[in-house]
């Protein structure tokens, strides 16, 4: 069994505002075996890291891992072996910014989580919802309003973000379809979106009851509802009938904040991906209805955060980011930096986003028991979040279930 003992770590997992003091952190196989001032080991490979931070290996609670297009619509018309080759250097850059956990919102299949874990090349830990559920004419309807084709009731290709439901059958029985399939949780869009041609940000997706009858099923199945929410009106219906995981949330109001907090669901702002499509969506082909719909959501993010953060609501961090955009996949923290303390930051992708996930204790922590994910830092990211972008140019080691993806 291969074993390493990291010495001299200050570790940095979001649970202080200051660094660790140093510890040695020993991985046996794909697990961490100990941490503490004197843990010793004759076998291991000793690893100085001379007094370098060590964190937890990143977590993105929002991505689209499929999505190597921004125009969806005609991603969603890709051939499978193309968005599979893309989906693979999506990953792999994933990985190389240090994210050894991503969850993905909307397309990723079962079949593509076992490719990515039976492939030579190295990806993150694949968390999957298989395709998003959506109402005709909802977000993932990519049909225009002068499209007349019948709507697909499954989404067929890989490319597809989402298949479409209508009423209560249809939504239990996609439901149980993607619970069937692998997935590891349920997705509905409750709410208009910007990369769909006919339903405006304020256009609430499926009926109470629809929402409901999801709910029902994934808790039937042990798991829970993620949901595509902007409006704070949308988000208190969701709340309401007993969705979890709260995605966006750019114009959340403080009095939904705190029911959400009663409720016990936690957030996933995804603020990198309206700032970056606003400059870069037009030329990388984003319609221009969606265009005019990025500024309606994209000036009051900062805001919710601030809100959410007054309530007490727990957030995981996400990011959302489409085609060629992906590179800016760590520019999250900076963006949040801004209205947040760096701790909490780093806390969104770690323990916060592992708790989401319901892999508490296993990823998003250095403790004992949990997966060996790990990341070296040269420099204190808690004084500099920034040394978390530029594409892993300051992380030197990259470990994912104790092997090195990274070793400088």
């Amino acid at each position: 069994m291969t074993a390493y003992l990291f010495e001299n770590a200050r570790i940095v997992d979001g649970t202080s505002p200051e660094a660790g003091e140093p510890a040695s952190v020993l991985i046996e196989g794909n697990i961490i075996r100990e941490v503490g001032p004197s843990v010793r080991s004759e076998s291991a490979e000793r690893i100085d890291l001379a007094g370098r931070t060590l964190m937890p290996g990143l977590i993105d609670a929002h991505v689209h891992v499929i999505a190597g297009m921004a125009n969806l619509g005609q991603n969603a018309k890709l051939p499978d072996p193309v968005v599979t080759v893309r989906a693979f250097k999506i990953m792999g850059e994933m990985l190389m910014r240090g994210f050894t956990t991503v969850r993905d919102l909307g397309g990723a299949t079962s079949g593509l989580a076992a490719a990515a874990a039976e492939a030579p090349w190295p990806t993150p830990r694949l968390n999957i919802c298989g395709k998003a559920l959506s109402q005709s004419g909802g977000h993932t309807d990519y049909r225009g309003p002068y499209d007349d084709t019948p709507a697909p009731k499954t989404g067929h290709t890989l490319g597809n973000l989402g298949r479409i439901c209508d009423g209560v059958p249809e939504v239990r029985k996609a439901a149980r379809e993607e619970l069937k399939s692998g997935a590891h949780f349920i997705k509905v869009m409750a709410n208009g979106g910007i990369a769909s041609p006919t339903d405006p940000i304020h256009f609430l997706g499926f009926s109470r009851e629809e929402l409901m009858a999801a709910v029902e099923e994934a808790e039937n199945a042990g798991t829970y509802v993620a949901a595509h929410l902007y409006t704070d009106k949308a988000i208190r219906r969701a709340i309401e009938c007993g969705i979890h995981s709260l995605e966006h949330c750019n114009l959340i109001a403080p009095e939904t904040a705190k029911l959400a907090v009663e409720s016990g669901c936690i957030a996933v702002p995804t603020l990198v991906t309206y700032e970056k499509l606003s400059v870069e969506g037009p030329a990388l082909g984003l319609p221009p209805a969606s265009i005019a719909k990025v500024d309606s959501v994209r000036l009051a993010g900062m805001e919710s955060l601030a809100i959410m953060r007054e309530a007490g609501l727990s957030m995981a961090f996400g990011t959302d980011l489409l085609g060629e955009m992906h590179r800016h996949q760590s520019e999250e923290f900076v963006i949040r930096s801004r209205v947040l303390p760096t701790h909490e930051v780093i806390a969104a992708a770690t323990f916060v986003a592992a708790k989401l996930l319901r892999m508490e204790g296993q990823i998003g922590c250095v403790a004992p028991g949990a997966f060996a994910d790990l990341i070296v830092v040269d420099g204190d990211p808690l004084k500099d979040i920034s040394l978390l972008t530029r594409q892993g140019a300051h992380l030197p080691m990259i470990m994912k279930d104790g092997v090195f993806i990274k070793r400088g």
